[in-house]
């Protein structure tokens, strides 16, 4: 699926919530590290064994405890790129900001004909970096307040 044909993510109904809540729980139970089947029953009952890799049942339940605490869940491939506007909306910001970061070259990118795209991986690596410098600022501003008993 190309990241332009994604829906936004949707978050989850109360309903869903707690669907999900249930499922991950009776996952987690039924499932002991390194089982690898699962049988499914659809509403007019048929069955049908499945093996499913360790880490397909490890995501399913990351996004199922994801879900029951009400937020929406996204899966992209490792390697897809993004526009600058998905970016924007990944980072909570502006498309000409994120036109700035990459002029700047503090958010890697490359050009598709006259088109930026930013490696999913290189967006989640500068995010990362960038929470980490808030926090550090964020506790040095908190150091500070307790020094002149703020």
């Amino acid at each position: 699926m190309s990241a332009t044909n994604r829906r936004p993510p949707q978050l989850p109904s109360e309903d869903e919530i707690a669907q999900a809540k249930e499922a991950s729980r009776q996952l987690a139970r039924l499932l002991p590290e390194g089982q690898r089947s699962l049988r499914l029953v659809t509403e007019n009952n048929h069955r049908e064994m499945i093996s499913i890799p360790p880490g397909a049942i490890r995501l399913f339940m990351d996004v199922l405890t994801q879900l029951g605490q009400g937020r929406s869940v996204t899966i992209l491939p490792e390697k897809v790129e993004l526009t600058t506007q998905e970016v924007a909306d990944y980072l909570n910001v502006s498309r000409p900001f994120v036109v700035k970061l990459i002029e700047s070259k503090r958010l890697p990118a490359r050009l598709v004909g006259t088109r930026r795209r930013v490696a999913f991986e290189d967006l989640v690596r500068f995010d990362e970096k960038e929470r980490k410098i808030h926090r550090a600022a964020l506790d040095e501003i908190a150091r500070i307040d307790q020094e002149l008993g703020l």
